[in-house]
């Protein structure tokens, strides 16, 4: 029998622990900071939107549901020091009474923290992030408030853009500001941004982007924002500019150069018996064909799966990702996965694009709406690199065949003939993916 021990339970945690249970004779002990675990933080926004009827929903696992299954969990409990060579964990829990845990496999999964630049006033009241479950509520309770009237949100990233629909869904002014001429430049080309920066203007929200900020200013609660352009009024601020690893524990393990901690196919750190999952460790990116930081829920999960088979003794290789992932702002859907044009150019990639748009559907079907695809393939070996699609109508599910496609290496001629059905319900007979493959160089 195994003695596991798990360090953090949200979603690669989470993972993790379910899938160690699912193993017999292993003694697993979770210990997480947090008094909740396993909380869709992607639907924070949702919640604060009032697009869903409460948070209740948000929790998909519970401590009672791991020691139900057989785990001993401490909750509001800190993992303080590793010590690698004894093989132990040194804890505290709130009252601050300290406990050592012995291990036979670690896994650490300490997540990620927002990026909190030092700026003047940055310690006012009605300034805060958006990433646990406590900073929902308390974003939800000030927004209730009627004299909260002017929010910046500070960072035109997924999260950022999220929360500025949300507080104009609940009646506030919101100003989302950005050094980037554009939002969401992390995922995304212009070709399909700048429709999502006017979808954003046409949803009321103020934008203000090549715009830094300075300062915050206020007596004890924030009162106005200062960039290098202007000083605006507002009653709260949202920062959202991103996240790093959560290293602090993880000091003397191979890392990045963010500090994310070097795993390999199994999750292994250079440590060997302990493993590193979700936001606080590398990941392959098949795109790039290098170690990479992308943080995402969905690549947590498969994280945590992977280094529990592997610490239970069966096992499993990571077969790297593709980052894919989505967005949807007042209905208009935007999914991209591997690189954009932008991204792979700075990766230093030779690449042609091939661009298309169409109606989804036959133009005599009613309900119909415009379709973007960008594809971006390397220019020497024609390999897929990445896609974009963008959208009224639910065009999620077609980013999926693009990562498998960047998976296993597929050239843009691959797809020219593909074998896509028709019916005017859902498609086109001559379809975007096929007409943009066909068009390319």
């Amino acid at each position: 029998m195994s003695k596991i021990v798990l360090i953090g339970a949200n979603h690669a945690g989470t993972a993790a622990a379910n899938t160690v249970l699912g193993y017999a004779g292993n003694e697993l002990t979770v210990i997480d900071r947090n008094d909740n675990i396993s909380y869709l933080g992607c639907g924070t926004a949702l919640w604060i939107g009032g697009q869903i009827d409460g948070y209740e929903g948000l929790f998909y696992s519970s401590a009672e549901a791991l020691r139900g299954k057989g785990a001993r969990v401490l909750m509001e409990t800190e993992a303080k020091t590793i010590d690698y060579t004894a093989k132990t964990v040194t804890v505290a829990d709130k009252s601050g009474k300290s406990e050592v845990i012995a291990y036979d496999k670690l896994i650490i999964a300490t997540g990620s923290v927002p990026i909190i630049p030092k700026l003047p006033g940055i310690d006012l009241k009605n300034i805060q992030t958006v990433k646990l479950f406590q900073d929902g509520k308390r974003a939800n309770e000030l927004l209730d408030d009627p004299n909260i009237k002017n929010v910046a949100i500070i960072g035109a990233g997924y999260i950022g853009v999220e929360l500025a629909e949300a507080v104009r869904r609940r009646g506030k002014n919101a100003l989302l500001f950005e050094a980037e001429k554009r939002s969401l430049s992390s995922y995304y080309d212009e070709w399909l941004t700048d429709d999502m920066d006017k979808v954003l203007r046409e949803g009321g929200v103020e934008l203000h982007f090549e715009e830094r900020v300075a300062e915050f200013k206020g007596d004890k609660k924030v009162s106005a924002i200062v960039t290098d352009k202007g000083e605006y009024q507002i009653d709260m601020a949202i920062m959202a500019i991103g996240f790093r690893p959560n290293s602090e524990l993880t000091a003397g393990l191979d890392a990045l150069a963010n500090g994310a901690v070097r795993v390999d196919k199994h999750q292994q750190t250079s440590e060997s018996d302990v493993y590193a999952i979700g936001d606080c460790a590398s990941i392959h990116s098949n795109a790039t064909g290098a170690e990479a930081y992308i943080a995402l829920a969905t690549n947590a999960v498969r994280s945590g799966i992977v280094a529990a088979h592997n610490a239970c003794g069966t096992a499993l290789d990571a077969i790297g990702v593709q980052g894919s992932n989505g967005i949807s702002i007042f209905g208009y859907n935007m999914v991209s996965t591997g690189l954009s044009e932008a991204a792979a150019k700075k990766a230093g990639f030779d690449i042609l694009v091939t661009d298309y748009e169409d109606l989804q559907k036959p133009a005599f079907m009613k309900e119909n709406h415009s379709v973007k695809l960008r594809i971006v393939y390397d220019a020497k070996d024609r390999r897929v690199l990445g896609a974009q699609m963008a959208s009224y109508e639910n065009i999620s599910m077609g980013i999926h065949m693009f990562s498998l496609a960047i998976e296993e290496g597929v050239t843009i001629d691959k797809l020219k003939l593909l074998d896509i059905f028709f019916l005017p319900h859902f498609n086109q007979p001559y379809n975007y993916i096929t007409m943009a493959a066909l068009g390319a160089k």
